[in-house]
């Protein structure tokens, strides 16, 4: 409940008298240090105004009808009042003006609300815009900020006009030290909230970005990668269990295409097309971003799709699921002594720097391979791997102009 008070007062439009002498009579309500000036539809002459008093004097059938008039609209804002104390919402003068004159109030579009809206929206795009593990994320992420909601105000939702910086420096240290998030994906949590924050300025809900002065605090973050040596030692590796020679296969199939584990899972004949070049291609859909990939077949790529195609089965490589598939990829760093954590995002990694970056295919082709949305996103990640080949580069120059 809303414990400010509510001032009433009449006020005698003199400036706006008419050719009868008589001016209008308007009501001005204060709450909250917000006014609302408005007409009431009576008017007296100036001199018959008591403003101290809230009266038309003298006491006559005409002035007493107008004083009762003004009583019961007093009467009435006050009502109205009443009505949006005992309810559980925010309000303006504004809205107790609406509430007054019995037309609806404007109802205050709410974080969570929007945030649902977002994602309903979302959940019918999947397939076209969206994937079904970013609508996974972005609930994830409303269900976050509806704890904390909950933890901070005891409330179900919050109003976007009391939305200010404090609000997500409180959000972030309520998912650092409640939640116990990694930076990482406290990044990428307030990153999906800070998209509904731009629909609502899109929308006209906020005025003002509350991000504007939000410092994100970015982590260092070192790609992994099999290098040259390790990657000939997987090829070269026999394993007696079949299900570890599969997986095996499989990355390294990833290591010289960059697919994904989503799109390494779903690759069927139909994805395989003779290029422009008279070479096979790869040609489907990155469901991350929708985006449509093109990758050329590398003879080792190949190989391995002629190994485990069949006219039985509709997709050319084993089914497995991610989480056995970076279990069994564990047992093979160890037999083979490979001393990194591996995964199946590490083939990809893998492609981008040791297959691509290292025989020198630009930076763009790297992008237009890996299907980023965006090549600020691969240099990003990979700008240290660049900065490597550079200095290789430099020093065999030195080397050469050293032999002069």
């Amino acid at each position: 409940m809303n414990n400010s008070k509510l001032y009433i007062l009449f006020v005698l439009d003199k400036i706006n008298t008419n050719s009868k002498g008589v001016a209008p009579l308007r009501c001005r309500i204060t709450f909250q240090s917000k006014r609302k000036i408005f007409s009431i539809g009576i008017f007296i002459n100036p001199n018959n105004w008591n403003s101290k008093q809230q009266k038309v004097h003298p006491p006559n059938e005409i002035n007493n009808f107008i004083n009762i008039q003004i009583s019961l609209i007093k009467q009435k804002i006050n009502q109205a009042f009443l009505f949006l104390q005992i309810q559980e919402k925010n309000y303006e003068v504004e809205d107790i003006y609406l509430q007054y004159i019995g037309k609806p109030i404007k109802e205050d579009k709410t974080i969570l609300k929007l945030f649902q809206e977002h994602n309903d929206k979302m959940g019918k795009l999947i397939g076209k815009d969206y994937s079904i593990g970013t609508l996974w994320k972005f609930k994830q992420s409303f269900e976050l900020l509806k704890g904390f909601i909950k933890f901070q105000f005891n409330k179900n939702d919050y109003p976007f006009k009391n939305l200010d910086l404090q609000f997500i420096q409180d959000y972030e240290f309520f998912l650092k030290t409640e939640k116990n998030l990694a930076l990482a994906t406290i990044n990428k949590t307030i990153q999906r909230f800070r998209k509904i924050i731009k629909i609502a300025i899109s929308q006209g809900i906020l005025d003002k970005n509350p991000f504007s002065d939000y410092k994100v605090k970015h982590i260092k973050k070192q790609v992994i990668y099999l290098n040259t040596e390790e990657l000939s030692k997987l090829e070269n590796y026999h394993f007696k269990a079949v299900r570890l020679q599969q997986v095996a296969d499989m990355f390294i199939f990833c290591c010289y295409t960059g697919l994904a584990y989503q799109e390494m899972s779903t690759l069927e004949s139909k994805h395989i097309i003779k290029g422009f070049d008279g070479n096979k291609w790869i040609k489907m859909y990155r469901q991350k971003t929708q985006k449509e990939i093109s990758i050329p077949l590398l003879p080792k790529s190949t190989n391995i799709i002629e190994k485990y195609n069949s006219d039985v089965n509709t997709y050319l490589l084993p089914r497995i699921s991610n989480q056995k598939f970076n279990s069994y990829l564990k047992e093979i760093a160890d037999i083979i002594g490979i001393n990194k954590n591996l995964t199946h995002h590490i083939a990809r990694k893998t492609f981008a720097t040791t297959v691509l970056l290292y025989n020198d295919v630009p930076m763009e082709i790297v992008s237009e391979l890996l299907g980023h949305s965006k090549i600020t996103i691969t240099q990003e990640h990979y700008a240290k791997v660049v900065q490597k080949k550079v200095s290789e580069h430099i020093l065999k120059l030195k080397g050469k102009l050293n032999e002069k």
